[in-house]
């Protein structure tokens, strides 16, 4: 879904909001709320959909809740910002929200460490429900920061690999590429120049490049961000280095850092139908499970193929993993109806059928185990893809942080850096970086 991946673009913005909670004093929960679920009452929930489609999912959501908890009633507020929820967050009051819903997992970190959101972990005992057991491995990591698990997962994307399998019929190319150095080979055969730009482009591999950031490739490399002290790891796990080379190579071996910018520049954008995959200008696209719908609308002229991202040459028995984020809920830490919400946060994550329901609705990855296997579940084949992407135990995240995304913005912006020729000596730039990111945590604390 466009919406869920839109957290990308939105990382600063919310590093910058969620500074303002760090000063909020919203007290944590431990599960001692003493509301009683069982009465009368009404819950505030808040969320950030706003496509005429989405938000009618979510009323149909909210509506079996209601249906199954007659006595709770929710008063749905759509198109909600982070900042606008940050601010609510801290001022409480019977117009605030009881339920969030945020596309944006990398303020979890923040969500937790502030006391904006309490701690499930109480509420998940209490039920008798198992989150280890209930969410994929890399949804159950992203929802908690330090031990205290403020958000659960609300539906998931999946990064995976989509291409043209006309193209790669011409090419003479029978399957999508399963390692790194399968896929430079592949790229570079799919590449067709014009002059001094591209007839055809086998892949845009800048980091600028329509999903293609620094955080999904890293996600093929399974790095650890940070060591068992909570220091940046950057510049001493081997996986950095390699994802970084990897990317480089691939822009210097499909025609250069400028050459690239060049022909990118005068592509169509990201969410229109001229995106260069459904024109076939780029015959290989690293992105997210939305992407096929967009693609099937734009009606292209070839034949799309869908495929797990490659993975680095020696982890070859782990292809099938992929990059995971999502959209997250919980409960306001300033909410005195703190019982009722966790029904409503209960349904909307656990329950199986409102799960599958909502998947099929909104095309996003469900969040629960059973969910992704259920036969109730409604897509075109290719979309299994993703399914199992997001099922596969080796599939990773980008850890909380306790400042946000800032150490994502970090490790881009040395990707831009690197590609671009303006940083050379890769080791040194890893460690500035690590510097840097282990300063921003400090300040933030």
């Amino acid at each position: 879904m466009p919406g869920t991946s839109r957290k990308a673009a939105i990382i600063l913005a919310a590093s910058a909001s969620f500074a303002l909670l760090a000063t909020a004093c919203t007290g944590q929960s431990d599960a001692g709320a003493s509301d009683d679920a069982s009465q009368e009452t009404t819950l505030n929930f808040w969320h950030a959909w706003s496509a005429p489609s989405e938000v009618k999912a979510v009323q149909d959501l909210v509506a079996g809740f209601e249906k199954a908890h007659p006595n709770i009633q929710v008063k749905v507020v759509g198109n909600m910002t982070d900042d606008k929820i940050n601010q609510a967050l801290r001022a409480g009051g019977a117009k605030a929200p009881d339920v969030i819903s945020s596309f944006t997992t990398n303020s979890v970190g923040k969500f937790c460490s502030s006391g904006a959101l309490v701690d499930l972990n109480p509420f998940f005992e209490k039920s008798g429900i198992d989150p280890a057991k209930t969410f994929p491995k890399a949804m159950n990591e992203y929802t908690q920061f330090d031990g205290n698990r403020c958000a659960v997962p609300l539906l998931g994307d999946a990064y995976g690999l989509y291409y043209n399998k006309t193209a790669f019929q011409k090419a003479g190319i029978t399957a999508p590429p399963r390692t790194w150095s399968e896929f430079e080979k592949v790229a570079k055969k799919l590449t067709i120049p014009r002059g001094d730009t591209f007839e055809q482009l086998g892949f845009m591999p800048n980091y600028h490049g329509w999903e293609t950031t620094t955080e999904h490739y890293l996600g093929q490399f399974s790095p650890t961000y940070f060591d068992a002290n909570g220091k940046s790891n950057v510049a001493e796990d081997p996986a950095f280095e390699k994802a970084f080379t990897v990317q480089k190579k691939l822009v210097d071996g499909l025609g250069g850092y400028r050459k690239l910018e060049t022909y990118r520049s005068k592509l169509g954008d990201e969410w229109g139908p001229k995106h260069p995959f459904h024109t076939g200008q780029v015959a290989m696209q690293l992105d997210g499970e939305w992407r096929l719908g967009m693609a099937l609308a734009a009606k292209p002229k070839f034949d799309i193929g869908v495929a797990p991202l490659p993975v680095p040459d020696d982890q070859a028995d782990q292809y099938g993993k992929g990059y995971i984020t999502g959209t997250i809920a919980g409960i306001a830490a300033t909410s005195t109806k703190q019982n009722a919400a966790w029904e409503l946060v209960k349904y909307m994550t656990t329950n199986t059928d409102a799960v599958v329901n909502f998947s099929n609705a909104i095309h996003n990855v469900p969040s629960t185990l059973e969910a992704l296997k259920s036969p109730k579940l409604k897509y075109d084949p290719r979309f299994k893809t993703f399914l199992e992407i997001a099922a596969n135990p080796n599939s990773t995240t980008a850890p909380a942080s306790v400042n946000g995304g800032v150490y994502l913005t970090t490790i881009q912006q040395f990707g831009y850096d690197y590609e671009s020729g303006k940083v050379t000596d890769l080791k040194k730039g890893l460690r500035d970086t690590a510097r840097q990111i282990d300063t921003d945590i400090a300040q933030a604390k």
